[in-house]
């Protein structure tokens, strides 16, 4: 019998896999194309704390007359955004966060007293007519009986003056400038500039005030600012009673410098605030620190990146390679993605965007494994055949493990504030982008390649003809683990209670965010010891602050909420002890602020856990989303406790990180379920603990890897970055180790029994229909009546 030659070219394509392939080329060359095309055009709007400036958050406050709701304070908007405007600051942003609140960011700005006193004045400007004197400087002067309309203020000199009601507002002014007269050398003052009405008024008040003789009190005119007279000149004796001035403006005189009087003029012409605002955040963050922050995330990124193609190259050889490119090109299409949306790179931020480059891994991983297995069961002839089938195949999978992070981002983008609101948004571009690079980039690349004769006479180029070492190891032993489900769980319980303990014995450090108060850091000339400045601070009346070393020559102080004048002696007292000392960052929380971030963390943990509950029943069934949230649960609580024993704070950066955690470490879990949500639908006389087994024994190739690629990532990052993305790496670098042994070893053994109590509950039938009592556990080695002998596990 003639023996047929092997082929040595891979069979031609149908006529329906070119036009896919062939459109799905197209669909990857237009992406990469726009994507390209934005990111060379589009620059990326970086959030103040990377090139450093001020933000500030105002709160507006009801007042008797006028309710601080979304319409009070859209034109608080306008009067602020007029008023910066003027301060001349280079891209301002000033937004309405909710119904009472308004956001401020200012480039540059590295002195937020100034700004925060213009921003922060309500500017109620009024005119009034000068009744007469009330008493004696100093006195505490009250109007006359039944003259409860009038004002007793004192002037510039202290002396009390009963005012009229107010003759003009703010409303009535066209225009304000200050100038300097250089012909009288009277210095610096503010004309004033009344629109027609105001005009009218202006004379009439000032026709009533030249019928008094000079040097009457009642022949001044009281111009009011925030409850303060700031000028009450005198009617000038030229001008005849009743005629008053005409020309519709007027100087406001004083003793002003250049800046006082600009001020004075930027608040009279931007108007009044409809209602009072009150400073509940303020963020200034100096130019270095985001430039050190920008350098240390692209070390990351690079020493990351290079290190994860690496790992994947060696591990899936050629099929490894093409992925790295697909990674690449995820790179720029995220990055195009925040230039189209318009969105704001934080230092959060840019962790995410890092962080989602060793997710990106994720779907590749599962799509080789899945191809390995194809290839291993002789199933399909070709390497192509089996990656179009392990595309296919782990479609749901990667969907599934993608939402579930997609939860997490957008909790974080809807609950949290500030730059970790920028992580949510970073993180879910990333997925997004991560799922167009796999699904579609990787794999025209991928076909491409293993459809070439020269890689098809040469699958162990490939890395994916063979199940890798990591599978046959398991699968030569083919370990019963889920044997005894209890044992994992007592394991599980033992490291909880560890771990969980730390919360009762050393307690939880909450940042500023969730306490209030006032955090500075300093760079200083000297290394100065934490508890040198400790001892200073409270000699200097401080005794509360938590002092802290920040880097190699840094200190942070974190107080109680201070004023600015106790700010400035907590940075005279540092700059004494470490020399030369800079301002790097000053973060301000009030106490409202801090309590409200407080119960939202707890409402975006609750509602993180709760939407993966719901999402796996959906998605699943009950039993599966049940065990899954209960491993998800028992990750937080170990994460928590560990980051408590290690004394480190919980802030927003730490509330990212768990939610991140809650969304990534369910993914392992997710595709544990979807395997053995397969298993089961082939077979379904195999006993349930069995099936778990097996769908362990396939998955975890693609947990190790995954996780490989991840943990590569983070360790960059923790190394090279510094101080709040330090703690933030570490505690996702916990989380991914906590969660790749959890979805085996607790979420798995967890499904297990909780399977097992529900079939308790079931008692079978026999086959006559009576009810009995349930079988006897089967030796091991013995088949149930009717029972077909257990698959070998695929990829053997």
């Amino acid at each position: 019998m003639k023996r047929s030659r092997p082929r040595t070219r891979p069979r031609p394509r149908s006529r329906s896999q070119s036009r896919a392939l062939r459109l799905r080329a197209l669909v990857a060359l237009a992406v990469m194309a726009a994507a390209v095309a934005v990111a060379l055009t589009v620059p990326v709007r970086l959030g103040l704390d990377l090139r450093g400036g001020t933000q500030i958050v105002l709160e507006t406050r009801s007042t008797s007359t006028t309710e601080a709701g979304r319409e009070a304070t859209d034109r608080t908007v306008e009067v602020l955004r007029g008023r910066i405007d003027a301060l001349g600051v280079a891209e301002p942003t000033i937004v309405r966060s909710g119904d009472d609140r308004v956001v401020v960011e200012l480039p540059g700005v590295q002195d937020p007293k100034k700004a925060a006193d213009v921003l922060g004045r309500t500017a109620q400007l009024t005119v009034h007519a000068v009744l007469g004197t009330a008493g004696t400087p100093g006195d505490p002067a009250e109007p006359p009986a039944g003259a409860s309309r009038e004002r007793v203020l004192p002037d510039e000199s202290g002396q009390s003056l009963r005012l009229a009601t107010a003759a003009l507002t703010g409303q009535d002014v066209q225009g304000a400038e200050a100038r300097f007269d250089q012909q009288n050398g009277a210095g610096w003052h503010v004309t004033v500039d009344f629109e027609d009405q105001g005009s009218d008024r202006w004379a009439r008040v000032t026709g009533e005030a030249a019928c008094h003789p000079a040097g009457d009190p009642q022949r001044r005119v009281a111009i009011v600012l925030d409850d303060k007279i700031i000028s009450s000149p005198q009617v000038d004796p030229s001008v005849a009673c009743g005629a008053g001035i005409s020309g519709g403006s007027t100087q406001i005189t004083g003793s002003f410098d250049d800046a006082e009087a600009r001020e004075l003029a930027l608040l009279v012409e931007g108007g009044a605030l409809p209602v009072p605002v009150e400073t509940v955040e303020q963020r200034t963050i100096g130019a270095t620190l985001g430039d050190e922050a920008i350098a240390a995330g692209a070390r990351a990124a690079v020493i990351g990146t290079a290190l994860t193609a690496l790992f994947i190259v060696v591990v899936y050889r050629l099929m490894g390679a093409l992925a790295t490119v697909a990674l690449l090109c995820y790179g720029v299409i995220s990055y195009a993605a925040l230039a189209a949306v318009g969105a704001t790179l934080t230092l959060p931020g840019l962790a995410g965007f890092v962080l989602a480059i060793g997710m990106a891994v994720d779907a590749n991983v599962l799509v080789f494994e899945r191809a390995r297995e194809e290839q291993a069961l002789r199933t399909r002839p070709s390497t192509r055949s089996a990656l179009t089938t392990g595309f296919r195949s782990a479609f749901s999978a990667i969907a599934d493990s993608n939402i579930t992070t997609l939860i997490a981002a957008a909790l974080l983008f809807f609950l949290a504030s500030g730059p970790v609101k920028g992580f949510g948004v970073t993180l879910g571009i990333g997925v997004l982008a991560s799922m167009v690079s796999a699904l579609v980039i990787t794999r025209v690349l991928a076909e491409f390649a293993a459809g070439r004769p020269s890689v098809f006479r040469r699958p162990h180029l490939t890395g994916i003809s063979t199940t890798g070492p990591v599978r046959d190891a398991l699968l030569r032993r083919d370990p019963h683990l889920m044997r005894r489900p209890r044992r994992w769980l007592a394991a599980s319980g033992i490291v909880l209670v560890l771990a969980g303990s730390g919360i009762v014995v050393r307690g939880l450090d909450f940042g500023i965010e969730f306490t209030g108060g006032r955090l500075i850091e300093y760079s200083t000339a000297t290394e100065v010891a934490p508890d040198r400045a400790r001892t200073a601070l409270a000699d200097a009346g401080f005794p509360r602050a938590v002092v802290q070393s920040s880097g190699d020559d840094g200190l942070t102080v974190r107080t109680e909420e201070l004023t600015d004048a106790e700010a400035a002696t907590v940075t005279g007292t540092i700059a004494g002890l470490g020399g030369e000392t800079e301002k790097v960052r000053d973060e301000l929380i009030g106490p409202s602020l801090g309590a409200e971030l407080r119960r939202d963390a707890l409402v975006a943990l609750g509602l993180a856990l709760g939407a993966q509950l719901l999402y796996l029943a959906a998605r699943f069934r009950w039993l599966f989303g049940t065990a899954a949230v209960g491993a998800l649960a028992h990750d937080v609580i170990i994460l928590v406790g560990v980051f408590a024993w290690l004394g480190k704070p919980f802030d927003g950066v730490f509330l990212a990180a768990l939610l991140t955690v809650i969304g990534y470490s369910v993914n392992d879990s997710v595709v544990l379920f979807d395997r053995v949500r397969e298993l089961l639908g082939k077979d379904g006389r195999t006993p349930f603990a069995r099936l778990t087994d097996r769908a362990i024994l396939q998955t975890l190739p693609r947990t190790v890897n995954t996780g490989m690629g991840a943990v590569l990532i983070l360790a960059s990052l923790a190394v090279l970055a510094r101080d709040s993305l330090t703690d933030f790496a570490v505690a996702l670098l916990i989380g991914v180790v906590v969660g790749t042994y959890s979805s085996v070893f607790t979420a798995a053994p967890l499904t297990v029994e909780l399977h097992g109590r529900g079939a308790g509950r079931r008692a079978p039938r026999r086959p006559d229909g009576a009810r009995g009592k349930p079988a006897a556990r089967q030796r091991s080695g013995e088949r149930e009546p009717g029972q077909v002998p257990q698959e070998v596990p695929q990829g053997r």
